[in-house]
């Protein structure tokens, strides 16, 4: 056990690294104008593994307890690899670069920028609570799973379901990015959350529960390419990976103590009441950001001013 959870504390720091590094980078990458399209891709792609991924796990963990884990560790290697090849220009030039500033200093100006944007700080407010629920829901669906007869199989056939959902919502998510506002694409997100969680509780077999799970997890990606399009697009470059870091610290401090509290409420409370309270605490979110008058006005999430448009176009003209 102890190593276990060595390699979970390492695994999730380098995971985080990665992703903060990857999200401030990609709007030099691909260039503002195509933001929220990479976004969409990105989230595309991973929900196309995702879809095969956790029925093959199951497959793989059938041959050996060990394959699965090595074959992971094979994919990590490929993909360390082909970053390798990439030859694009990561960060803007900068004249006034800061190779000795302190890192509480550089987390402050990254969580001060933060805290002066009202619709950020308040969807990134309700992100990390949203995560508290999202961090049960991978125990609660696993135990409902269970009391329903599903193999391990089948259990991976229900993760798959919410891979399809996923990459669906992904699929659509540009379009809807440019052309819905960022509050209504979140207010929409929290109200169908609430509406279709609780419909785990009901459903009587894993092939149900697919369904649902797929169901439930259509507008996440949606939200996430919307929300993620206008933090980085009014976000300066240099800030862009501090803002970034300052966001993934509430979510998956979030999501952590979701998972730990979702196995006490399962065994406190059971699987099915859970999910009842789960959906509670989703209409509460919903009413939240519903009543939130700076989120209602939001802007859509691909819209820049025209300061903002005409420095995207040379930053994408620089980067090629």
């Amino acid at each position: 056990m102890p190593q276990l959870y060595a390699t979970a504390v390492l695994a999730g720091i380098l995971t985080t690294l990665f992703q903060v590094a990857n999200t401030a980078a990609l709007p030099n990458v691909v260039g503002p104008r195509q933001l929220s399209a990479a976004l969409g891709y990105s989230q595309s792609a991973a929900s196309a593994v995702g879809i095969f991924g956790a029925s093959l796990t199951g497959a793989l963990y059938a041959v050996g307890r060990t394959v699965p884990f090595a074959v992971n560790a094979v994919s990590f290697a490929v993909s360390a690899a082909s970053l390798r090849l990439m030859r694009a220009r990561f960060q803007v030039d900068r004249q006034d670069v800061r190779t000795t500033s302190r890192l509480t200093t550089e987390i402050r100006e990254g969580l001060g920028w933060l805290w002066r944007q009202p619709v950020i700080r308040f969807l990134t407010l309700v992100s990390a609570a949203d995560k508290v629920r999202y961090g049960a829901g991978y125990l609660l669906i696993i135990t409902l799973a269970r009391q329903v007869g599903a193999s391990p199989l089948w259990i991976g056939v229900i993760f798959s379901g919410a891979a399809v959902g996923a990459m669906a919502g992904a699929l659509v998510s540009d379009r809807a990015t440019r052309r819905f506002p960022l509050g209504r694409i979140a207010v929409v997100m929290l109200w169908l959350e609430a509406l279709m969680f609780p419909l785990y509780a009901l459903a009587p077999n894993p092939l149900l529960l697919a369904a649902v799970a797929a169901a439930e997890s259509l507008v996440a990606p949606i939200y996430a390419v919307a929300m993620t399009t206008h933090q980085l697009a009014i976000t300066p470059d240099e800030l862009r990976g501090r803002a970034t870091s300052a966001v993934s610290t509430l979510t998956t401090g979030a999501l952590s103590i979701g998972t730990l509290a979702g196995g006490a409420l399962i065994t406190t409370l059971g699987a099915k009441p859970l999910v009842w309270l789960c959906g509670a605490w989703l209409l509460i979110l919903a009413l939240l950001t519903t009543a939130n008058r700076a989120v209602r006005q939001a802007p859509p999430a691909g819209a820049l001013p025209q300061q903002e448009a005409t420095s995207a176009a040379e930053t994408a003209d620089m980067t090629g």
